[in-house]
């Protein structure tokens, strides 16, 4: 068995949707655990082994993994018949793992910086800003549906929830705008956000 240590309306919401997407709700056992929120409520569990009190935390035979792109992999890797992430020898694997790490190089630096309003010429150049950001993720969308082609994949579950957690911040621009809504049009979209509501006050108790 394995054991996701998950805070409802946190990143972690996004494994918990891959896990819905990847029907391995049998295979996981869902911990919910409290978390140190950005607007001062919450704060470090107990019950959450995560070294830094955080959460995506999956824990497999004893073994931890943590970072959402590192566990998407993970998962994807281990139940590959629902067909969530090209497996190694796929012609589209170098793609698919290069989105993951776009996400946590690139997105996850510039989306702070933007929030924190810095401005520094290393910043600049080692990240780029959200016009590049944008622009990089729109081009790969005008000549596809999704990130990978023609078939939504953990990549998609992945970069989405950037717009979906903070809808303000979602670009005017049509490619990026329809492929959030077919992405959000996915039965698990739905799913997570009644499984998140029914778990909330269970997270507070901390």
């Amino acid at each position: 068995m394995l054991t996701l240590y998950h805070s409802p309306n946190s990143r972690s919401s996004r494994i918990i949707r891959l896990i819905d997407e990847l029907n391995v709700w049998n295979e996981i056992d869902v911990q919910i655990v409290g978390v140190a929120r950005n607007d001062g409520t919450g704060g470090h569990d107990p019950k959450n082994p995560h070294p830094e009190g955080k959460v995506p935390l999956l824990v497999h035979n004893g073994v931890e993994i943590w970072e959402s792109n590192a566990i998407i992999l993970y998962l994807t890797d281990l139940f590959p018949k629902a067909g969530m992430g090209p497996g190694v020898g796929d012609p589209q694997r170098g793609r698919y793992l290069s989105w993951l790490a776009w996400y946590g190089n690139v997105v996850e630096p510039v989306v702070a910086i933007g929030v924190a309003n810095l401005s520094h010429p290393v910043l600049d150049v080692t990240f780029r800003g959200m016009p590049e950001m944008i622009a990089r993720l729109a081009r790969a969308l005008e000549s596809a549906p999704y990130l990978i082609g023609e078939s939504f994949t953990a990549a998609d579950l992945l970069l989405v929830s950037t717009f979906t957690w903070s809808p303000d911040a979602a670009p005017d621009n049509q490619a990026i705008k329809e492929w959030i809504n077919r992405c959000e049009a996915r039965p698990s979209a739905k799913r997570i956000a009644e499984f998140d509501s029914k778990h909330v006050e269970q997270s507070s108790d901390v």
